[in-house]
């Protein structure tokens, strides 16, 4: 199973971006997700999670503003991220977890997604 993330890149203040995590292989269901920013110099910070019973929760700093959402026919989660702000500028890194076919059996996996660069500035 791999993770391919997208969406990032440079808006205003004000803006929106939709960041994706795919995920594929032998990709059996995606289960729970959650989006960690880090910026330099700093650990990764979790801004939101979605877990199994699709439950959702978000950091403080982004209540109100992002959303967290998974497609079950494309094996990918979302971050919507609306009215962005420079705070928001930072490394946005996925991590996603649910079950892959191994030859007939279901294995849990957990995986990173390569990082994606969110630069808010005028």
């Amino acid at each position: 199973v791999q993770l391919q993330a997208s969406g990032g890149g440079l808006v205003q203040p004000g803006g929106s971006l939709r960041l994706s995590c795919a995920a594929s292989g032998s990709v059996y269901s995606v289960n729970a997700c959650k989006w960690f920013r880090q910026i330099p110099g700093s650990g990764r910070y979790q801004v939101a999670q979605l877990d199994s019973g699709g439950t959702t929760n978000y950091a403080d700093s982004v209540k109100g503003r992002f959303t967290i959402s998974k497609d079950n026919a494309k094996n990918t989660v979302y971050l919507q991220m609306n009215n962005l702000k420079a705070e928001d500028t930072a490394a946005y890194y996925c991590f996603v977890e649910g079950y892959y076919n191994d030859d007939g059996a279901l294995n849990g996996f957990g995986l990173w997604g390569q990082g994606t660069l969110v630069t808010v500035s005028s």
